[in-house]
């Protein structure tokens, strides 16, 4: 009688192993992780950027949360990412839907709308300015009343004008994502619902957008966390001004350690956004359901 073994001999793993993430733990670990803790550890020093740094506990803490100017660059940061993300989801959504169909004249437009992602953001900054100068540009090139102000020289109009050129400048990014979600969607479902009855706007709502749930949580993680990064557009288009109109935390965070020489009080800044950003993205991806992504495809 041959006995049985109760385990199965030269079973193979299916699951990858972990070594796989070893190189790239190892990078971010490097360039990610211990850059941080430096800039957590700065926090807590004062430092003009020259010198040896000194320990002053939480002076600079005290200091950004008790600053004004500071307190408004937080309030302006939080307006930015609220009204970015609703500016530039819905238009994105609808330029990515419309860029996925069959129009004849649909990959002509494509490629025009792709062309604000060929520039840098420099670039555009610059060019918007040179537009925008009320000496040169475009106020003192046409007569309509309209166009007649100072856009970037106005605090009640300059955050608007920003809000605008950031707009335009990474819609076609996140229409290039709703375009790729749109075709990833099954036709059958459209062909169904068709033969149901349902026009276009029905099968918009009820078979595009659920289908482009994952697409629309990551475009809004990309918004609303890129837009506590934006720093060299508004520097080369208003510096923050006029006066502090458009001095979001990015760049107030600059201007605090190369320009008033108070790295510590940058640095304390810094924390605050790594914080942010990571805190929205891990609530948005929790609200959302994200972390149990799993395929939309039917039989998948």
């Amino acid at each position: 009688m041959i006995k049985k073994s109760s385990t199965t001999k030269g079973a193979v793993s299916t699951g990858p192993s972990p070594w796989l993430a070893a190189p790239a733990m190892v990078m971010f670990g490097l360039f990610a992780v211990v850059p941080l803790l430096g800039v957590f550890a700065l926090s807590f020093m004062q430092w003009d950027g020259l010198g040896t740094p000194t320990w002053n506990g939480l002076l600079n803490w005290k200091k950004a949360f008790a600053d004004p100017v500071t307190l408004n660059a937080v309030f302006l940061t939080i307006k930015l990412t609220i009204l970015t993300w609703v500016v530039q989801m819905p238009v994105s959504l609808l330029l990515g839907v419309f860029m996925a169909g069959k129009q004849r004249y649909r990959a002509v437009l494509s490629a025009i709308y792709f062309v604000p992602m060929l520039f840098s953001a420099a670039a555009v900054g610059i060019a918007f300015k040179a537009l925008l100068d009320p000496n040169f540009g475009l106020p003192k090139a046409f007569s309509w009343s309209l166009l007649k102000q100072d856009w970037l020289g106005n605090p009640d109009l300059a955050f608007y004008v920003v809000l605008f050129v950031i707009t335009w400048s990474f819609v076609p990014f996140h229409s290039l994502l709703y375009q790729a979600g749109v075709r990833q969607i099954p036709v059958s479902l459209y062909e169904a619902a068709s033969i149901d009855g349902a026009g276009r706007f029905g099968q918009f709502i009820h078979i595009t957008l659920p289908q482009l749930k994952y697409t629309i949580i990551t475009s809004s993680t990309l918004m609303i966390v890129g837009s506590l990064t934006y720093f060299d557009l508004i520097f080369v288009m208003t510096n923050g001004g006029p006066g502090n109109a458009t001095r979001i935390l990015p760049l107030h965070m600059y201007l605090e350690g190369f320009r008033s020489y108070n790295m510590g009080v940058a640095a304390v800044i810094g924390v605050i956004l790594v914080v942010v950003g990571v805190t929205s993205s891990l609530l948005l991806s929790r609200l959302s359901g994200a972390s149990k992504m799993e395929s939309q495809m039917a039989g998948a």
